[in-house]
């Protein structure tokens, strides 16, 4: 008998494509990354470079309103890496968010 996954999430996930800069543990240079989708609790997204799972991540990023900022906000996350997909040109990590920190607008 095959049972079907279970869903873990415990949050409602966006299917959103946002670019963000990644980066992995104390390695001084970051990369560029694209989401796929995100939540309060985790992000998907993709990079050029592997990351191994369990990994400890920054990501910078724009969230969109819908995460329930009222408008669009700049955001710095502290992550794990959960799960990594191997792709043909593009990696895909999927991370719990561990910390998110909603940045000050800065005013231009």
């Amino acid at each position: 008998m095959l049972e079907s996954k279970q869903e873990k999430r415990t949050r409602a996930r966006l299917t959103l494509t946002v670019p963000a800069k990644v980066k992995n543990g104390d390695a001084a240079q970051e990369q560029p990354a694209m989401t796929r989708d995100l939540s309060m609790g985790g992000i998907f997204l993709y990079t050029d470079q592997h990351i191994a799972e369990g990994s400890k991540l920054e990501i910078v990023l724009i969230l969109p309103a819908e995460l329930g900022f009222g408008e669009k906000r700049w955001a710095c996350c502290q992550a794990s890496v959960v799960r990594v997909e191997d792709g043909e040109n593009k990696f895909g990590v999927a991370a719990r968010i561990d910390r998110l920190d909603v940045l000050p607008e800065i005013p231009t």
